[in-house]
């Protein structure tokens, strides 16, 4: 049995509510953009600056995980749908389904980068004065892996983010607190994790694939 949603009473309606918190949302999104459009506005210009190091690098890089890991996103953001319309749709355990789907293949998605970092450390493929590979003789080489670190690091923390909001939406939807008339927060936890799923897109051919 869905909980009764009483709206804030600032808000004129439910759906008032319901619009302020997605331009809220979009409003967020945004200043993420900011964030991450910085990083690849950095990787453009050291990788105008060097390319033939970029090009170079790039190839340590093992484009099967990072391949692997573009489809479990875009998975998971299927099953972020499949939740949403779900909740929408009064569909309780189905809705608990699809995000426990989303959950364990958020969950993949770090397990196959911890296999990428552990193997980059085994290699001494690291950022900045830790970088010890023999193999890439260019002095510049610890920039590229400066880059591919902060930036796939900082989605990372994207991704563990999104893990927390979607195990507390799987919380709240067992307990029957969404449902047809109240699905806000499932909705722009949605956003959020296809923003997450969009930033992956742009980093994996940027860094796996174009060097």
């Amino acid at each position: 049995m869905t909980t009764t949603h009483h709206h804030a009473h600032h808000f004129a309606s439910a759906n008032d509510e319901f619009e302020a918190a997605k331009q809220g949302m979009w409003v967020f999104l945004v200043t993420e953009v900011l964030m991450f459009g910085g990083l690849f506005v950095a990787y453009g210009i050291f990788r105008g600056l060097y390319p033939d190091m970029f090009h170079e690098a790039h190839k340590f890089l093992a484009v099967n995980m990072g391949a692997t890991n573009t489809l479990v996103l875009i998975l998971s953001s299927i099953t972020m749908v499949l939740a949403v319309t779900a909740t929408q749709r009064g569909r309780r355990d189905r809705a608990v389904l699809f995000l426990v789907l989303t959950f364990l293949l958020a969950g993949c998605f770090l397990v196959v980068k911890y296999f990428e970092y552990a193997h980059k450390f085994h290699e001494g493929l690291l950022p900045g004065g830790y970088f010890v590979n023999q193999e890439l003789k260019d002095p510049k080489a610890p920039l590229f892996f400066s880059l591919y670190f902060v930036m796939t690091g900082l989605h990372m923390v994207h991704v563990l983010v999104g893990m927390g909001l979607i195990a507390w939406l799987f919380r709240r939807t067992a307990r029957g607190e969404f449902g047809p008339q109240y699905y806000t927060p499932v909705e722009l936890v949605g956003f959020y994790w296809h923003f997450v799923d969009l930033v992956w897109i742009y980093l994996f051919p940027l860094l796996y694939l174009v060097g």
